[in-house]
């Protein structure tokens, strides 16, 4: 092994590996630092030397990149969350571009056209949810914060540039509130203490507020007066309950009831009318999610006698968005309270179940039914979890053998991997085009046009 733990070494970093990490070489082996920016001259210490590579930590920075610029977030390092705060947007961008290209060409091995990331108007204060874990500090008070890297140790942040400042200044008003109650922070080693989480969330269209208390009971003290204090002063639509008692690191537990308010907020993304509580899957950043869906409607050139499949349709806000430009819709979630809210979107819309229907199935399970059934879908859309598609739903696709498909993923690896199933399978990657739904952060969405080779 070239390496020893706590050794320190001169490296200048050369690139940013696809989780953000400054990549060097020392020796031939590679080292990967957090918070470096490529062109960085550095002393870093070696915290885990491996076989053929090494983790490390920045030391000292001697000389700093041409892209480095000032952090304006004191725990942007512990915190982990802006891990790309440290560079230009422009640079971010570069590096996001790179990271998605790497992943088609390395993992995927398609050579398949990359385009420029469609960077983000709003860098900072963009999110519209955040969920925000209580605990307490040195000093025995409630906190709020995130979780730091691979653990659940809460680093607080009083001001996180990423959520609204109001978000920020009710977590503070309402670990006040919560303490003079006599409310404790949940302590998940022993499965003891009251309050979870805070679950905030606001309509960037129509600027309506949510706050949802997660609990490991029933109900908070004072719940009516707390909950009534913080609606009046940070003008909220509505204030829920949710009822978490597991013992788990899953955020929100089955039932969650409404103490004022309507129990939902209102708003729309890309040409949509939605209603949303909590258990609903919703992009966190509208105007950049509505660059997205753009581009996925685009990618489908839906024909007017068309039939669009939606497989993990969430609230079914993509194939809603792409309706206008179809005869029917189907979408396909395992989330039950998010078909619900589709369903009801559809009805609000004066839209029939011949035209637009959800269901409430498993996407893999439901796309083998539907293949075995002979639907036929022209298109179909995926936006699959991080862990891509499972083995059922590409073998369904094939089967159904859509003129078109259209990949969303968050992921640009299993991304790639999916694209390269269904390549080896009747199907040609035409583009893809990431969009940066993520600013400041490591993350980046790909949307991908595959079309089905007429050789087959």
């Amino acid at each position: 092994m070239p390496f020893t733990k706590n050794q320190i070494i001169h490296l200048t970093i050369e690139n940013l590996s696809n989780d953000g990490n400054g990549v060097a070489h020392w020796q031939g082996q590679a080292v990967f630092v957090p918070g470096t920016a490529p062109g960085d001259e550095a002393e870093v210490r070696i915290v885990k030397p491996m076989k053929s590579y090494a983790f490390g930590r920045l030391e000292k920075l001697l000389t700093p990149g041409p892209d480095r610029i000032p952090v304006d977030c004191p725990v942007a390092g512990p915190c982990g969350g802006c891990g790309l705060r440290h560079i230009t947007y422009e640079a971010e961008c570069a590096a996001k571009t790179q990271f998605v290209q790497d992943a088609f060409a390395r993992l995927g091995k398609l050579d398949v056209p990359v385009r420029p990331v469609l960077g983000a108007d709003h860098t900072d204060r963009y999110r519209n949810k955040v969920q925000l874990p209580v605990g307490v500090d040195e000093d025995g008070h409630l906190q709020t914060g995130f979780y730091a890297g691979r653990s659940h140790r809460i680093v607080a942040c009083a001001d996180c540039k990423l959520q609204p400042e109001w978000m920020n200044r009710l977590a503070a008003r309402a670990c006040t509130l919560l303490e003079q109650a006599g409310a404790s922070a949940y302590r998940e080693e022993s499965h003891t203490g009251l309050v979870r989480h805070l679950f905030l969330r606001q309509g960037w269209h129509s600027g309506q507020r949510l706050l949802c208390f997660v609990l490991n009971g029933k109900a908070l003290p004072r719940e009516k007066e707390i909950c009534e204090t913080l609606q009046q002063e940070f003008n909220l639509a509505t204030v829920l309950i949710n009822e978490n008692t597991a013992r788990t690191n899953v955020i929100l537990g089955s039932h969650t009831r409404t103490v004022c308010g309507p129990g939902y907020l209102e708003d729309t993304l890309a040409g949509v009318s939605l209603r949303m509580g909590v258990h609903e899957f919703y992009q966190v950043n509208t105007p950049a999610a509505e660059v997205l869906y753009a581009k996925a409607r685009a990618y489908a050139a839906l024909r007017p006698e068309d039939f669009l499949l939606d497989l993990y349709c969430g609230m079914g806000t993509i194939g809603l968005s792409m309706l206008p430009d179809c005869r029917r819709l189907l979408g396909v979630e395992i989330v039950p309270q998010a078909v619900e809210g589709a369903n009801a979107t559809a009805a609000r819309l004066g839209l029939p179940p011949e035209r637009a229907d959800f269901r409430c199935q498993d996407a893999g399970a439901a796309a083998a039914q539907l293949a075995a059934e002979g639907t036929r879908p022209d298109v179909i859309v995926v936006d699959p979890p991080r862990k891509g598609c499972d083995s059922a739903t590409l073998e369904a696709i094939e089967a159904m053998a859509p003129r078109t498909v259209v990949m969303v993923s968050c992921n640009a690896a299993t991304a790639a991997r999916d694209a390269r199933w269904l390549c080896d399978h009747s199907y040609h990657a035409v583009e893809v085009q990431p969009v940066d739904l993520f600013p400041r952060t490591r993350h980046v969405e790909a949307v991908v046009l595959l079309q089905r080779r007429t050789d087959r």
